[in-house]
């Protein structure tokens, strides 16, 4: 076996699965399905193995590319397709996805021919917008009108139910009122086709705050969980909205390593007239005077925002980035690292979605 080779992300899967496992257990008590998203961690095969693994039955992801391998690789789950289809992938969406999110009638016609074409059956979830201005119709009557076309003129389709998305865009938080809404608009559509919807999605991992004060409609039955599962108490739920039940969660199932390639004493306060850094940002330093900083062999390019990757070790500190490096500064750490030393971080959602997707980060499996 060969060196390591940096920047890494190394999984440790029992974790992942333990937080896989508590999450569809806490959801499941409450009548709740999990649709896992795997986009966080792009994909990754061994990911989505713990996620099955745990018990959960159902994978999601906004890119077709994953979907489609974990199809290609024979995993036993459903695949949901939860970014509303391109016209351009409708093919591959019916060859790959047992059903998607949609939005927009056009798009759901053209599932429908495809779907014939192929000899399948695609289940759909029409979206509503709740006010958080991303997805969905805006209207509940042309959702309910869009319920009604597919019920009636696509047999190509199947209305599997609806759902919403709350937190992403907007920042509208999946308070009791909006989940209650999303309840009564499912009864509508039920009355309407005159059967029950299976699936009732009421959103994704900031949805967890219904389940954690227990105000979740029993009618709202499926929830599309990534961060929580991926990251846990690192996960907005905990950090925005103050829910300490996320912390029985591991933060630490994803851990990035960088190599050490300088270390040095330096001033802590740019030296010069000064402009712009490497992102085009006006910026204000603090200075610490003379402290001993070191670089790492990894950079925005590779986790964007620096403030979303926590050192592990004691006495490291996160000072910024450019694309390629990191500044670390390291004064007041027990022992001061070396060339060639390896630090340690734990990940945010959206820089472990940055990491495992960049072809400069090597993925380890622990």
């Amino acid at each position: 076996m060969g060196e390591r080779m940096y920047p890494a992300v190394v999984i440790d899967h029992s974790k992942l699965k333990e937080n896989a496992g508590k999450v569809r257990e806490l959801c499941g008590s409450r009548g709740i399905r999990v649709a896992g998203v795997i986009k966080g961690a792009n994909g990754i095969l061994s990911v989505v193995e713990d996620m099955v693994d745990s018990g959960i039955d159902m994978l999601a992801s906004s890119r077709m590319e994953q979907l489609a391998r974990v199809k290609d690789a024979g995993i036993k789950a459903e695949l949901l397709m939860i970014r509303v289809p391109m016209l351009c992938e409708i093919q591959e969406l019916v060859r790959v996805c047992d059903l998607s999110l949609n939005s927009e009638i056009r798009t759901l016609e053209a599932i429908n021919e495809e779907a014939l074409r192929q000899g399948k059956k695609h289940g759909v979830v029409l979206m509503a917008d709740l006010g958080d201005l991303r997805e969905g119709f805006f209207d509940p009557e042309d959702l309910k009108a869009a319920a009604l076309h597919v019920e009636n003129h696509l047999e190509g389709l199947v209305l599997r139910g609806i759902g919403t998305n709350l937190g992403c865009y907007g920042s509208v938080m999946p308070t009791e009122d909006k989940m209650e809404a999303l309840a009564s608009l499912a009864e509508e559509v039920q009355g309407l086709i005159g059967r029950p919807l299976e699936i009732v999605s009421g959103g994704a991992t900031s949805s967890l705050m219904g389940v954690f004060d227990n105000y979740m409609p029993d009618t709202v039955n499926m929830l599309r969980i990534g961060a929580g599962i991926l990251v846990g108490p690192l996960d907005e739920t905990c950090t925005c909205y103050h829910y300490d039940q996320m912390k029985m969660l591991n933060d630490d199932c994803f851990t990035l390593e960088a190599q050490v390639i300088e270390v040095k004493k330096k001033a802590s306060h740019p030296q010069g007239t000064l402009g712009v850094d490497a992102f085009g940002h006006k910026k204000t330093y603090v200075d610490r005077g003379m402290r001993t900083r070191a670089l790492c062999a990894v950079g925005g390019a590779d986790f964007g925002d620096p403030e979303d990757i926590i050192p592990i070790d004691p006495g490291v500190e996160v000072v910024g980035c450019s694309g390629d490096h990191l500044i670390l500064d390291v004064e007041d750490a027990p022992e001061k690292p070396a060339v060639g030393d390896v630090i340690r971080f734990k990940t945010k959602y959206t820089a472990l979605l940055r990491l495992t997707g960049s072809e400069n980060v090597h993925i380890i499996d622990k």
